[in-house]
């Protein structure tokens, strides 16, 4: 890879927390993700969307690959890295592995429902046919307060 992984790494994570941000907005629970190419491009970016269209599948995670197919017209991105706010669910983490995507890189670990490393580990499952490079904690402590905020004002 061409970049710097750290130093690119929290780059790309501060832009995923500002659509995170917009999801906020919205009404969402503030989750952003980017594709990046292997040359170190934005492919798609996006963010929660499940109260605005009324989505149980609008993830961050899900907008994200659904755009970058439509602009890429592929559905395999196993030379991408996604990058997201929030450690990915089961569902996100299982369409991570359909996608073949090649590494995962997120900010906030998920103890309640993540599938990458900490409730589940769906990503690297050896029993699958596509393992997911991981990559966590980017930013953890600014992801995990970005989201806190969110739900503390929720209650």
């Amino acid at each position: 890879m061409s970049f710097s992984v750290k130093k690119d790494y929290e780059l790309w994570m501060r832009r995923a927390m500002e659509l995170a941000a917009l999801a906020e907005q919205a009404g969402d629970v503030p989750v952003g993700a980017l594709l990046i190419s292997e040359g170190g491009e934005v492919i798609a970016s996006g963010f929660n969307t499940r109260e605005a269209q009324c989505d149980p599948t609008g993830h961050a995670e899900i907008n994200v690959l659904r755009e970058a197919a439509q602009k890429l017209q592929r559905w395999r991105f196993s030379d991408c890295t996604l990058v997201v706010t929030l450690e990915p669910c089961t569902m996100c983490a299982g369409a991570l592995v359909s996608a073949r995507v090649g590494r995962v890189v997120f900010g906030a670990w998920d103890p309640a429902f993540g599938a990458c490393g900490s409730l589940r580990d769906v990503v690297r499952d050896p029993r699958v046919n596509h393992q997911v490079e991981v990559y966590g904690g980017v930013l953890e402590v600014e992801c995990e307060t970005q989201l806190r905020r969110f739900f503390l004002a929720k209650r």
